[in-house]
């Protein structure tokens, strides 16, 4: 645009450019869903998000939706809100999260987020001075590495090995730190891996940590949903071998994730993290009435809805890991465990004319209006998640498309006799 003879340019932040929405998994979604061919009749069926709340299946407990009811109703949550959170909410969570830790954290430990999404940025920004660096998994969720380069925090990338249950290659680890690493960050029950973290393993975690002097951050927002061989075990049973800032929210749990209901919880109980003053966050809170339905939906959620969660995330995760089996271009090496998520390897060398993760789910949303997200978002290039915490229906349609998509583009090989045969 031109306004006497001067040519106008927007200068805008190069970070929100246009072709870095890949580097997130709603852009990567966005593309995808634009691929989707308008005139095929079937449903499209989204086994590439981590929102089970759209399947009548997976509705909250009626104890969540009566206490925000109840919170609306009786007028006493229409003010602004304290910067940490009110104190009543906060004082549940710390009761909550205090159940499985072997000592008891305060309200003071505990600062209410936008869901875990902030409580990552918070948890990130009062870390980050300049020359700063942060250990995060590969694969891992991406917001972690789109948020840091705002804040001029510098990351570091440590494999997670899927031979070995997706664990944290702890040797890496160590050659990856030096005096300007502040945390190392762990996602467990993983995402987008699907895996739990053993007891003995977390220990380690936390011995390398208190070795290398730096902080853990712990994603549980996944927590207690497992249905594995391991138990669920939070890093802040850890907290007297090395600080912990724990992540989390009651958005997979409860099934509520348009709540936005999330918390950054210390688990210090050394004082490490008092001692050097990092205990000052600044959280621009959640809404005051969702607050004050915290205690209710903490303390009264009946063991039954949990049972009932964690039973049909069993069912489709070993739909999900069976039907994998049959697709001969993709291969599971860790059957999951928990969380909603399983990471499978996709052999491009079986396809005919499919180059990449993200060309394969391009393509499968078009030809069978099924959504699967890339593993290039994720870190992992030619790799797929896939989520199951989806209506088991709806997850076998799936999967049987996708096998039929794959047999489609299947490289032929010829035999001797000349015919030739489907490689996938």
């Amino acid at each position: 645009m031109e306004k006497g003879g001067t040519k106008w340019v927007f200068r805008g932040n190069p970070k929100f450019k246009s072709g870095s929405q890949i580097s997130s998994i709603s852009g990567a979604l966005q593309i995808l869903h634009g691929s989707l061919n308008a005139a095929d009749e079937r449903p499209t069926i989204p086994v590439g998000h981590g929102d089970p709340s759209v399947f009548p299946c997976f509705r909250t407990t009626h104890i969540a939706e009566d206490a925000l009811n109840h919170a609306v109703q009786s007028a006493k949550f229409n003010s602004y809100t304290p910067t940490a959170g009110l104190l009543p909410a906060r004082r549940s969570v710390a009761e909550y999260l205090s159940r499985d830790l072997p000592y008891k954290l305060s309200p003071d430990d505990v600062f209410l987020t936008s869901g875990c999404r902030q409580a990552i940025e918070v948890s990130l920004s009062v870390l980050a001075y300049p020359g700063a660096n942060i250990l995060i998994p590969r694969p891992a969720y991406p917001h972690y590495e789109t948020y840091a380069p705002f804040i001029n925090l510098k990351v570091r990338h440590f494999d997670l090995l899927p031979d070995k249950g997706w664990e944290v290659d702890l040797d890496a680890v160590e050659a990856l730190a030096d005096e300007n690493t502040v945390a190392i960050v762990i996602v467990n029950p993983g995402n987008p891996c699907g895996n739990v973290l053993t007891y003995q393993h977390l220990k380690k975690v936390a011995e390398t940590a208190r070795r290398l002097g730096i902080l853990v951050i712990a994603d549980e927002v996944y927590g207690h949903l497992t249905f594995g061989n391991n138990p669920f075990v939070p890093m802040g049973v850890f907290g007297s071998i090395v600080p912990v800032l724990t992540l989390g929210s009651i958005s997979k749990r409860w099934i509520v994730p348009g709540w936005r209901l999330g918390w950054l919880a210390i688990t210090d109980p050394n004082g490490v993290v008092k001692e050097n003053k990092l205990q000052q966050f600044y959280v621009l809170t959640v809404l005051l009435m969702f607050q004050g339905a915290v205690p209710q939906i903490l303390e009264n959620t009946k063991e039954d809805f949990f049972n009932k969660i964690i039973s049909l995330l069993r069912q489709t995760a070993d739909i999900c890991y069976d039907e994998i089996k049959g697709i001969g271009c993709i291969t599971c090496p860790h059957k999951p465990e928990g969380s909603m998520f399983v990471m499978v390897k996709l052999n491009t060398s079986l396809l005919e004319d499919i180059y990449d993760d993200m060309d394969f789910c391009l393509k499968l949303a078009k030809e069978e209006s099924v959504i699967v997200l890339p593993g290039t978002v994720l870190g992992l290039k030619n790799w797929l998640r896939i989520t199951f915490a989806i209506d088991p229906s709806a997850l076998k349609d799936a999967m049987e498309r996708i096998k039929s998509f794959c047999q489609r583009h299947a490289k032929q090989v010829s035999n001797n006799n000349g015919t030739k045969n489907n490689d996938s």
